[in-house]
């Protein structure tokens, strides 16, 4: 039973808010910090005091809200669909909801969202009171995901790193205050962790163990880490020293996404092959460095990769896209958006060894003409979705040959591209499920 002195949910609280400390109103506004959102420990809410006078059953039966007829389980299944601070807010209902929202099914996940909360100290009292029934240790938390909350510290990350050993999932994208000191924090002390996104944090530049994790590990551990999924996309200051590090420690890895990681090289590619060679999607995206001998390099994963992101690799031409067919058969998706390297010969190559391919984008290749889409037509039957923009050499007639083929085709982009009025008619009289992006004011 808990008692007065028991913290509870209701943690984040906007400044206009009332909060009931001790069986008395206050408000929230007083923080230091002028329209800040705070963590704070409440107790129970007042109905859950004792009263001196107790009225008739029949008289609280008939006073009853309709909602307080549904079970338990009910209750738990909407709140178990809310976020953080909205479970927090029906903590403060009354007696009922706040012992219900404090179920340990309901705090697998904390999310927390915005520029105003007060992360670091929002995420050190929950972990506190989650920590209560099994002391230090929160074995029930799962996921944290505090993407965008740019108030979100080291310290933070540290309070979880303690606290949360089972932790699983965690996402602090867009999050410009922590190093790399709280993310090998956190990696060392959460083995579990599989899935990391540290998108827009551009002072991580490595993902790796402490050392004094690196010292106790044994030979036979071989200090790995278990991340499966890793979004380093806008860590602009990471190198291929730091990309080797990562894939040394990260050998599990089967989805990276290095999107505007500018100064990787060929070189940090090589790394990434030689001890990840699980890997099914890569993004390199805007990584103006990465080249064919790259592509090489990514081809040797061959049949495991899925999913390839080479757009804006302006040194890649057919050559790559070659390594790439040849080796890497089972490819379904490829994005090769301003790749001005690319001509038909690189399609033909693509089409007639990347058979099961479903989408692909080649928009802004200006050396892709109606010749290039014949291949892919004849070839790739299943393909669903289609990017030419800005393909200044395509015309209807590629277009129709491509819809007369590829009957599941579920969208298409030909915005700026010269096409008629009839041959997109006639895309949309063969795919009638496919949404045609265009920018001819004719068609409609």
């Amino acid at each position: 039973m808990r008692t007065l002195s028991t913290p509870s949910p209701a943690l984040i609280c906007p400044p206009s808010s009332q909060a009931f400390i001790n069986g008395k109103a206050s408000s929230t506004s007083s923080s230091s910090v002028t329209g800040e959102t705070v963590a704070m420990v409440h107790a129970p809410p007042i109905t859950c005091l004792p009263r001196p006078h107790v009225r008739p059953a029949a008289r609280m039966q008939k006073e009853q809200a309709p909602i307080d007829i549904l079970p338990d389980q009910a209750f738990l299944q909407i709140f178990s669909h809310l976020p953080t601070n909205q479970l927090c807010r029906c903590a403060r209902v009354c007696c009922r909801w706040y012992n219900l929202t404090w179920d340990p099914r309901l705090w697998r996940t904390i999310r927390l969202t915005g520029d105003t909360v007060h992360v670091d100290r929002a995420l050190r009292v929950l972990t506190r009171r989650l920590c209560q029934d099994t002391p230090n240790v929160c074995l029930m938390l799962e996921t944290v995901i505090v993407s965008g909350c740019r108030r979100l510290t080291d310290r933070g990350l540290h309070t979880i790193a303690q606290c949360c050993p089972e932790l699983r999932r965690l996402e602090v994208s867009g999050c410009h205050n922590i190093s790399n000191e709280a993310v090998f924090n956190i990696v060392s002390r959460c083995p579990n962790l599989e899935y990391l996104d540290v998108s827009g944090c551009y002072n991580v530049t490595c993902i790796s163990l402490t050392r004094e994790a690196s010292v106790k590990l044994s030979t036979l551990h071989g200090k790995q880490i278990s991340i499966r999924y890793l979004d380093m996309t806008d860590c602009f200051v990471l190198e291929d020293e730091g990309l080797h590090t990562i894939a040394a420690h990260c050998t599990q890895l089967t989805h990276l996404y290095l999107r505007r990681c500018v100064r990787i090289t060929d070189e940090g590619l090589r790394y990434l092959v030689i001890y990840c060679t699980s890997v099914k999607e890569l993004s390199v995206s805007d990584c103006r460095f990465v080249s064919d001998f790259g592509l090489r390099e990514i081809a040797k994963l061959e049949s495991r990769l899925r999913y390839l992101s080479i757009a804006h690799c302006g040194r890649i031409t057919d050559v790559g896209i070659r390594y790439v067919a040849k080796y890497c058969s089972k490819l379904r998706y490829l994005n090769a958006r301003g790749c001005e390297g690319i001509t038909d010969h690189g399609l033909e190559y693509l089409a007639k060894n990347c058979a099961k391919l479903k989408s692909l984008d080649i928009g802004k290749c200006p050396l892709v003409s109606d010749a290039g889409l014949e291949f892919l037509a004849l070839n790739c039957f299943t393909l669903k979705r289609l990017s030419l923009k800005s393909c200044e050499s395509i015309t209807g007639r590629g277009l129709q040959i491509v819809a007369a083929n590829c009957f599941d085709l579920q969208m298409m982009n030909v915005q700026d591209c010269d096409i008629s009025v009839e041959a997109l008619r006639f895309v949309k009289r063969h795919c009638k499920r496919c949404v045609i992006e265009h920018t001819n004011p004719a068609f409609f």
